[in-house]
């Protein structure tokens, strides 16, 4: 058992986290991860409503007795989602941890607080690291230049990011992006972080509700199968490499516009994709950690692995490498 700030403060056996996914992030998943001894995040604005959210909840307390959270990012939108009357279905369904992303969670926080939820936010420097942890949540998810998703536009690479956040991080801090085997938990400790939250590699679990196609995709990719896309946007967002970012890129490249490439990276597309398996149907998120990725395990196989593996490198290869 790898015990750190994060396990001891979000009260999970194992420092690895499932964080949110749109379309992805559901209680058959968040169930898998949960009762393997992680700590999953259902994805609120995947459900259409509050209400939906509140029943995906229920759907998941029906799979598993261990604590799971949400995942509630904030982001800029012609007409947003009602945000507050998300929050509240989370509070009011008794949930106790909730991953935010985005924008500053500060507008959320003194409802959370005083429901006792405990937040973990995600973000992708460390400036808003720092900003994060002033307004009071309880741990800090870093997100590097790795990651499927939006990597931020500073392109700092984890190996750099995490450490330079933990000089200035003094709640529990969870390393993101390019996170999936032994070796990377091992090695996000040793640059100071308390633990690794993984996406792209918890799609290719038995337990992921999306298509067979998708998962073989990430097991057959390679570290050079994503693309950057919306870079210059200022709103860079790694995605899977297929026929559509291909697409996308040489457009914006050419000085398209984003109105060029709206109906191409529409959300119901890259849904289709998890739905039906049709791989160039629209945008995906994945990131480079495809290169690590060469199984389907269940999550109690992939996040038993990991730990067990962890362990032996810390207690074997590392301890023989100190001269006595």
């Amino acid at each position: 058992m790898i015990k750190t700030k994060f396990t001891e403060t979000f009260g999970v056996e194992a420092p690895i986290v499932q964080g949110g996914m749109q379309w992805v992030g559901v209680a058959e998943l968040v169930a898998g991860v949960a009762n393997a001894g992680g700590l999953g995040f259902i994805t609120a604005l995947t459900q259409p409503t509050p209400e939906a959210l509140s029943k995906e909840i229920e759907r998941c307390r029906e799979m598993t007795d261990k604590e799971f959270g949400v995942n509630l990012t904030i982001l800029p939108a012609i007409n947003p989602p009602p945000y507050a009357e998300y929050r509240d279905a989370i509070i009011g369904a008794g949930i106790k941890i909730v991953e935010t992303a985005g924008f500053n969670p500060a507008d959320h926080m003194p409802d959370f607080k005083a429901a006792g939820v405990k937040v973990l936010h995600k973000c992708t420097s460390v400036r808003h690291a720092v900003k994060a942890q002033s307004i009071g949540v309880d741990g800090i998810s870093i997100d590097g230049f790795e990651c499927a998703g939006h990597p931020g536009e500073d392109d700092i690479p984890g190996l750099i990011l995490i450490p330079a956040a933990a000089e200035k991080i003094t709640i529990p801090m969870i390393a993101s992006g390019g996170f999936g085997d032994a070796r990377g938990l091992v090695a996000a400790l040793a640059l100071g972080a308390d633990g690794i939250n993984m996406g792209t590699r918890f799609m290719a679990t038995q337990e992921a509700q999306i298509h067979q196609n998708v998962k073989q995709a990430l097991v057959d990719g390679d570290e050079r199968s994503t693309n950057l896309i919306f870079r210059q946007l200022r709103n860079t967002a790694r995605v899977a490499k297929n026929a559509i970012s291909d697409e996308v890129v040489g457009i914006l490249g050419d000085g398209g516009q984003f109105e060029d490439v709206r109906e191409l990276v529409a959300g119901a597309r890259g849904r289709t994709v998890y739905e039906t398996g049709d791989l160039d149907a629209g945008i995906w998120s994945a990131g480079m950690v495809q290169g690590l990725i060469d199984d389907v395990p269940t999550c109690a196989e992939l996040i038993g692995r990991i730990v067990s593996e962890a362990e032996e490198i810390i207690t074997g290869r590392l301890a023989g490498c100190v001269a006595t």
